[in-house]
């Protein structure tokens, strides 16, 4: 099946383990949250015990560093394309009120971004990501 839309996350690749984890199960939350048609129907097992719905197509998962991060983040706001962004001071909050409150308080200039998340069309995206390499 082909999407008119691709959702793309691009992650920094010095991360340990449990960040990148934490970063990319975030950023898509903030996906399925701006976009709520992205999210398909609940799931049924054959036993019919019923689980939650999920995002319904694919999500594209970039490996980047802090520069080209950036340059991603440049490239979806010219495009009018609005991201969801993850900080590495919001490792240190606790809450959501603390963590949009670490991002407000640094100029986008200067934030020192570990994530951001995209949806938009596919062109679109592909300029976006355009020389990020898939995470490994």
């Amino acid at each position: 099946m082909q999407f008119d839309t691709k959702i793309a996350v691009v992650i920094r690749t010095d991360l340990q383990a449990w960040q990148k984890l934490n970063v990319a199960a975030f950023l898509t939350s903030g996906i399925a949250a701006a976009f709520p048609e992205c999210v398909g129907e609940p799931y049924e097992d054959a036993s019919g015990t019923a689980y939650h719905a999920l995002i319904g197509q694919p999500i594209l998962i970039y490996g980047a560093d802090g520069p080209a991060l950036s340059r991603a983040l440049d490239r979806a706001l010219t495009r009018n394309v609005k991201p969801a962004v993850y900080t590495e001071d919001m490792f240190k909050t606790t809450h959501d009120a603390a963590n949009r409150e670490a991002v407000r308080a640094v100029a986008r200039n200067e934030l020192n971004l570990v994530g951001l998340a995209v949806r938009a069309e596919r062109k679109v995206i592909d300029k976006i990501v355009d020389g990020l390499r898939f995470h490994g």
